[in-house]
């Protein structure tokens, strides 16, 4: 491998997600062949059918692949602490549990988000100075993506939390989306400091403290402006974030839906789509999430990653690949610094002082 380095090892929820665990096996298998730095993937979940499919796809004998046995999974409709409660050896637990114990370095699931959000702060807790994690996703758009967050792991949120997950949105930046000094926005129903509610008011008057070289802050965005490439990192509330995700989902496939109808509606229109097929093939790479399908829970002691439920091999080889960056930035170090230092800005009477070299 010469001079590459490693990206560590990543345990692999293998029982989660709609395509169930022969599509996880071929995305482990194909993760493998095309990043030689990652040091190892443990799937995790029923050991005597990973062992079957792992033959089938012929890589039973790789010394980077290994099994953790789990007998139990959780649906994607059950509680999430109930959930934890009843199924103390779900592979989701057993993999999250795999990174507390320090056997792996991150974890990837396509399972319950709710459970795999719940167990991931129960088990290896928030970063110190940060209350709340945050779902990190990033979107893509005409000229340039941009990191949404918080997406939906933190609806109740406090001015203070929208500032670490601006911090935690910076470094993430850089990760995935190779940045040195990405421009973060705070949403809001207008870009004028008047507009807003007391949550947007005081996150933007502390924002505006930190403003420097540590953070970006480029003031306030509304909706019309997060596709027009004004910032890299739009900064919210889970609630918001989560309506604002899944609102664009809801309209890009409704405009996709309309072109198929009005085009199949006359043979004039669909000679002229076939004629224009490069185009829409085009098109669709550009706004197709594969280069970043796994929303990180960052915040965390640990690096834990949500792949979508229906995630197909190629979405889940993002998300192990990203997963692999994280651990090779080493995120949760950089970002506790920053963290430490905002808190110091933002709580000068709570937080620790800042540690000398």
């Amino acid at each position: 491998m010469g001079t590459e380095r490693a990206f560590g090892t990543v345990a692999v929820d293998a029982m989660g997600g709609d395509h169930g665990p022969s599509e996880v096996v071929r995305a482990v298998k194909l993760s493998l062949e095309k990043y030689k730095s990652i040091e190892g993937i443990v799937l995790v979940g029923n050991e005597n059918l990973l062992e079957r499919l792992i033959k089938v796809e012929g890589i039973h004998k790789n010394p980077r692949i290994s099994i953790y046995p789990a007998s139990e999974i959780i649906g994607m409709d059950e509680k999430p602490i109930q959930s934890l409660k009843q199924k103390k050896d779900a592979s989701l637990v057993r993999a999250i549990e795999l990174v507390k114990d320090g056997k792996c370095q991150a974890v990837v699931s396509c399972g319950n988000t709710g459970s795999l959000t719940a167990c991931g702060i129960l088990k290896l807790r928030p970063m110190d100075g940060v209350e709340r994690p945050a779902l990190a996703t990033v979107i893509p758009s005409k000229d340039h993506s941009f990191i949404l967050i918080d997406a939906g792991a933190n609806p109740m949120a406090k001015s203070d939390h929208l500032v670490h997950n601006a911090i935690l949105g910076n470094h993430y930046s850089k990760v995935v989306l190779g940045l040195q000094k990405p421009r973060i926005g705070l949403l809001n129903i207008g870009p004028e400091e008047n507009k807003g509610n007391e949550l947007t008011y005081e996150t933007n008057k502390f924002l505006k403290k930190l403003n420097g070289p540590n953070l970006n802050y480029c003031g306030m965005i509304e909706g019309l402006q997060v596709f027009e490439n004004s910032v890299d990192v739009v900064v919210c509330d889970g609630f918001i974030g989560n309506i604002l995700l899944k609102t664009c989902e809801g309209l890009f496939g409704m405009i996709q839906n309309f072109l198929k109808e009005e085009i199949g509606k006359n043979p004039i229109r669909l000679a002229g789509a076939i004629l224009a097929q490069g185009a829409f093939k085009k098109v669709k790479r550009r706004l197709d999430p594969e280069k970043y399908a796994g929303a990180p829970l960052l915040g965390l002691r640990g690096h834990v990653l949500k792949a979508h439920g229906a995630s197909t091999s190629k979405y889940i080889i993002s998300a192990i690949r990203i997963a692999s960056q994280i651990v090779h930035y080493d995120l949760i170090s950089h970002t506790t610094d920053d963290i430490e230092w905002a808190n110091q800005i933002i709580r000068p009477h709570e937080a620790k002082p800042l540690t000398t070299s």
